[in-house]
This record gives structure tokens, C-alpha cells and sequence, in this order.
């Protein structure tokens, strides 16, 4: 309680409260609009404080450097959000793929949890997301990892920049977040794809048929049969997206401490 209310370790809890708010700010599922403001304020300072106890304070010292650790700090929690936001986004970019192809490319709605436009068939599979993330306790896998993020980027060590391989690795998580998206979407694109070389064919032997009249309901038919066969292999492939994430996330954590 002494330490608690000792000004001298204000500094320190500080720094801890700007990593933890921007990992908050940026995460998936903890940033979105539909979570109050005051709760994501109230358990970042309830995690800065359970993290302050856990953190060697000795090599922190109020001076001209201090302000850089602060930048430091925001940015870890920052950009270690972000990557994570990257990486779930693949479930999106499949589902703007799938909606190319099924016709509704125009037909956009308003995600209420980030404010933006998403194909409807991206924020399907969004939620569907979302709901296993919870159920298998992702959240808390989450939460682990930037109270753990301390043991490998320590709070008094600057990020080692020079070397270029921190942007290397984010580029290359971005390029993988573009392959899950096509796994995921590639199932229902291909059964698409044979739509369209079937109508093609009837086309070309029964010129009389209008397939454009005919072409985009059988498309958005076959396409809610092929999501619905397939949902299963979508889970699976969620599956392997959420350990991906993870496992990217504490790589970049591991690149941040200069291992």
C-alpha cells in the first residue's frame, strides 16, 4: 500500500497503463464501439496495476528519455494489436472474395463493432469468428499475452529498428493473412467458378435461355449450399487462423525484446 501511494513510482505504472491502452485500443474484440469506453479504461488500469507488481522498476528514471519510453510503450501496444487485427482480418477479405463472386460485391453493410463497411459475407463468417474466439477463451489468451509481453520486451529496453527485420515480419504476416483468406475462401469460389462454366456451356447450346435472368440466383443458391456444406472446414481453418495470430503475435513480441 506504501508503494502504491508512492509518487516515485508513478513513472513506472504510467509506462505500463500507455502499453496496456494500446493494446486495448487496437485488438480485436476489446476495440470495438460496442464496448463502453469506461470498461476498456477501467481493466486497462486494473491490468496496469496487477502487471506494476510483476515489473522491475529500477531501471526506470524520470529524465529526458522518459518521454521516448512513453512513445516506446504506445507503440508495442499499439502495434501488437494491430498485427493481431491484421491477421483476423483474412475472415473478411475471404468473405469479399466470396461475395465478388455470389454478386452481393455491392450490396456492403455497416459493421457496428468498427464503423466501416463489410461484404456480408465476410461479417458472417466475422461473427462466426468472434463467437468461436470466445468460446474457446481466446480473450483470456489474449489478455495473457500482453501481461507476458514484459518477460520478452522489458519496460526500460528501446526497440531494435535498425535491423529491418520487425518489417520484414509484419510484411511477411501480411502476406500470410492474404493466403488463410484465399484457403478460406476457396471452396465456395470454386464451386462459383464451375457455376459459371456450366452457364457458359447452356449458353452456348441453348442460346434462347437468358442466362443472366437465370445465372445470379442459381450463383447465390449454390453458394448457401457450398457455406453450408463447408461451414466445418471454415471452422478448422478458424482454428488454425486464431493459433496463427497467436503465434505471430509472440513472435513480433520476441523481435520487439531484440531476440
Amino acid at each position: 500500500m506504501l508503494e502504491l501511494i508512492n509518487i516515485n513510482s508513478f513513472p513506472v505504472f504510467l509506462l505500463i497503463l500507455v502499453r496496456v491502452l494500446g493494446f486495448f485500443v487496437t485488438m480485436p474484440l476489446f476495440s470495438y464501439r460496442t464496448i463502453p469506453v469506461q470498461f476498456r479504461i477501467g481493466i486497462s488500469v486494473f491490468l496496469a496495476f496487477i502487471i506494476f507488481y510483476t515489473v522491475d522498476p529500477s531501471g526506470i528514471i524520470f529524465d529526458e528519455l522518459y518521454l521516448f519510453l512513453i512513445i516506446k510503450e504506445a507503440l508495442v501496444g499499439v502495434l501488437i494489436g494491430l498485427i493481431g487485427y491484421i491477421i483476423i482480418s483474412a475472415v473478411q477479405v475471404a468473405g469479399g472474395l466470396i461475395d465478388f463472386q455470389m454478386g452481393f460485391a455491392i450490396a456492403n453493410v455497416m459493421d457496428p463493432q468498427t464503423g466501416a463497411q463489410s461484404p456480408i459475407t465476410g461479417q458472417y463468417f466475422y461473427i462466426i469468428a468472434l463467437l468461436f474466439l470466445l468460446s474457446v477463451d481466446g480473450h483470456h489468451i489474449l489478455i495473457d499475452g500482453i501481461v507476458n509481453s514484459y518477460s520478452f520486451i522489458p519496460i526500460d529496453a528501446f526497440i531494435p529498428f535498425e535491423n529491418g527485420s520487425i518489417a520484414e515480419f509484419v510484411i511477411r504476416a501480411f502476406n500470410s493473412m492474404f493466403l488463410i483468406a484465399f484457403q478460406i475462401a476457396v471452396p465456395i469460389v470454386g464451386c462459383l467458378f464451375l457455376v459459371d462454366v456450366a452457364l457458359g456451356i447452356i449458353s452456348r447450346t441453348v442460346p434462347q435461355l437468358n442466362v443472366f435472368v437465370v445465372g445470379l440466383p442459381l450463383k447465390i443458391l449454390v453458394s448457401f449450399v457450398a457455406i453450408l456444406v463447408f461451414l466445418s472446414l471454415y471452422i478448422v481453418l478458424v482454428k488454425n487462423l486464431f493459433r496463427y495470430m497467436f503465434e505471430v503475435i509472440q513472435g513480433l513480441m520476441m523481435l520487439f525484446g531484440g531476440a
